[in-house]
């Protein structure tokens, strides 16, 4: 309840990693970039602030749905959620990581025009469902979390017209 609730509006930055963890709960995490804007009173000009990059990150129906969605590289987006600042050590320092845990995300629609489709929810995951989603997410383990930078993502869902999970590729 006394949470740090925030909306960006930005851009995809980075294509969306989805992956569903070993206790089968769906995950999507991506990179959001956006740049501020001022008004510069001397100028009469608006300025370009330094970009900024979030790391959004979506668990279990808003996964799959983010997951299913044509979310690509470049696509504007508006983000709600919870922000999460984690500090960590690496190579001996201290370091900080922005994240916004997201309750909601979606295309901007001022930039551009979306085709929602709602989902039917099937019903629990089966140990099989499990199997072929963690077989599906092994590709990723290769080349860490965002793959090889010659990838271009992971493969597509197969259609079997249940839109609420991807399949094994």
């Amino acid at each position: 309840m006394n949470e740090a609730h925030i909306t960006v509006i930005g851009w995809v930055a980075a294509e969306p990693y989805f992956t569903v963890t070993g206790n089968g709960t769906p995950f999507l995490s991506l990179r959001v970039g956006f740049t501020p804007r001022r008004y510069d009173r001397r100028s009469g000009r608006w300025q370009d602030a330094e970009t900024m990059f979030l790391t959004v990150n979506c668990w279990r129906h808003l996964a799959e749905n983010a997951g299913a969605s044509d979310l690509r590289r470049g696509h504007p987006l508006v983000v709600t959620g919870r922000l999460r600042i984690r500090q960590y050590e690496k190579d001996g320092q201290w370091r900080f990581s922005a994240e916004v845990e997201a309750t909601t995300i979606g295309h901007d629609l001022s930039r551009g025009t979306a085709a929602f489709r709602p989902v039917q929810r099937a019903g629990a995951l089966t140990d099989e469902d499990r199997r072929e989603a963690r077989e599906a997410a092994d590709q990723w383990a290769l080349g860490g979390p965002f793959g090889d930078p010659a990838d271009t993502g992971p493969a597509p869902a197969a259609e079997t017209g249940d839109e609420t999970r991807p399949e094994a590729a």
